[in-house]
C-alpha cells in the first residue's frame, strides 16, 4: 500500500435496483486508520455503500477499492482484508458465546484462536458470559458479541451498519467505547447511522448522504463551523424555527426580537443537514 494510497476509495459509485436510485455518483476518499461515518436517515444509500464495498452488490456504474483491490476485480483480495458486523443479529441464539466465536474462527482459519477468542471477550467485556447461551444476552451484549465475532480474523478494515441502533443510550455508550478502542488499535472503520450524536462522538471524517446522494463530506467540525456556530430556536404560530448565526452575540442579538419559547444552542450535524435538505434526522431517543 502506497504512503498516499487511501484505504477506501470510491469513484462514481452508482446503484440502481430497475428504476429506483438508491446510490447515484458516490466519490469517497478514506485514509488508513481513519473512522468514517456515514451520516443520513433511511434510505439514504448507506446500507446499499456497504453492500457495494463488501462484495455482496455490484455496482451499476463506478468503481470502489479496498486498500488498492478493485472489489469487483478481485474480490477475493478484497475479502481477505474486511469484515462485516451487519444490522442484523445473526448470531446462532442457541450455542454460547464462546462456540460462536470458535465456529466463525475456525470458518476463516484464524490463528491462535482460543487465545484470539480470550482476548476479545476481554475487550468486549464478557468474559464471564462466555459459555452463555447467546439467546439469555441483552441486545447490547448480543451486538458487542457481533462485533467481537467480526474482530475474529484481524481485518484491516472493518465495516459497522447501524451498530446501535435499537438500543438504549446507556448501552449505545458502551459500544463506543468498543468502537473508540478499535479505532485505537489502528482498523479503519466505516460506520453507518442516522443518530447525529454518534457520528459526533464518534468519527473523525463523515459523508453526509440523502436521497443516494453524498451532500457533505469532511470533520464534523469544519462541517458544522461551515453553516454557523449557534442556532436560535423559536416558536412562531406553534412550530420551531430555526435561524444559523456565526457568533454567540448575534445569537443574543436575534433573541431580542418579537420571539417566544427561545433557545440558544450549538450547532451540530444536524443543523449542517436540515441547511442542507430542509429536513430532520430521526431522533436517537
Amino acid at each position: 500500500m502506497q504512503p498516499d494510497q487511501p484505504m477506501i476509495l470510491t469513484e462514481g459509485l452508482t446503484k440502481v435496483y430497475q428504476h429506483v436510485i438508491a446510490l447515484e455518483d458516490l466519490n469517497l476518499r478514506v485514509a488508513a486508520g481513519e473512522l468514517f461515518g456515514l451520516l443520513g436517515p433511511n434510505g439514504a444509500g448507506k446500507t446499499t455503500t456497504i453492500k457495494i464495498l463488501t462484495g455482496l452488490a455490484k455496482p451499476t456504474r463506478g468503481r470502489a477499492w479496498i486498500q488498492g483491490f478493485d472489489v469487483v476485480q478481485e474480490p477475493l483480495a478484497v475479502k481477505q482484508r474486511i469484515a462485516v458486523c451487519p444490522q442484523e443479529i445473526n448470531l446462532d441464539k442457541e450455542l454460547t458465546a464462546y462456540e460462536n466465536l470458535l465456529i466463525y474462527g475456525k470458518l476463516y482459519r484464524a490463528p491462535a484462536l482460543k487465545t484470539r477468542i480470550g482476548s476479545l471477550l476481554e475487550l468486549g467485556g464478557l468474559t464471564d458470559r462466555a459459555h452463555h447461551l447467546v439467546r439469555t444476552f441483552s441486545g447490547g451484549q448480543q451486538r458487542r458479541l457481533l462485533i467481537l465475532r467480526a474482530l475474529l480474523a484481524r481485518p484491516q478494515v472493518l465495516f459497522l451498519d447501524e451498530p446501535t441502533v435499537g438500543l438504549d443510550p446507556q448501552i449505545r455508550r458502551q459500544i463506543w467505547d468498543l468502537i473508540q478502542q478499535m479505532h485505537r488499535d489502528g482498523i479503519t472503520i466505516m460506520l453507518t447511522t442516522h443518530y447525529i450524536e454518534e457520528a459526533e462522538k464518534l468519527c473523525t471524517n463523515v459523508g453526509i448522504l440523502n436521497k443516494g446522494r453524498l451532500i457533505a463530506q469532511g470533520a464534523p467540525g469544519e462541517l458544522i463551523a461551515g453553516v454557523g456556530g449557534y442556532v436560535v430556536e423559536s416558536l412562531d404560530n406553534g412550530r420551531r424555527q430555526y435561524a444559523l448565526v456565526r457568533t454567540k452575540d448575534e445569537a443574543h442579538a436575534l433573541a431580542q426580537g418579537d420571539h417566544v419559547g427561545i433557545v440558544i444552542r450549538r450547532t451540530n450535524l444536524e443543523d449542517v443537514f436540515i441547511q442542507l435538505t430542509g429536513e430532520r434526522l430521526p431522533s436517537s431517543n
